[in-house]
């Protein structure tokens, strides 16, 4: 791949990013989301695929996976902020309420 090709395709360098930007990603999750990351990761715990059993939850009905919702911060950095080419090395979470089937997440 030449230079120019390389550069195209490339996100943000480190020196052409400035305080203050910003890059965001919206999702609904879906039911779908939910039993595909339970598909790929083994999490199969029955409040975020058994109704029945979730309904019996503090939540009252089935809830994402906290790690589904965190994972899509991946999303923003390598599509947008700093895009292509970046890789990120640390994430701290504080998960601060439940995302719910159909709930839009930013």
């Amino acid at each position: 791949m030449d230079n120019e090709s390389f550069k195209k395709l490339h996100g943000f360098f480190i020196e052409d990013i400035k305080i203050g930007q910003s890059a965001e990603h919206k999702k609904i999750i879906t039911e779908k989301d939910i039993r595909t990351f339970s598909e790929l990761t083994g999490d199969n715990n029955p409040v975020h695929i058994n109704e029945e059993f979730a309904q019996k939850t503090i939540f009252k009905k089935r809830v994402a996976h906290g790690f589904l919702t965190a994972s899509l911060i991946s999303a923003v950095i390598a599509k947008k902020l700093p895009g292509p080419g970046s890789i990120y090395l640390k994430q701290e979470i504080k998960f601060l309420a439940p995302v719910f089937i159909n709930d839009e997440v930013l």
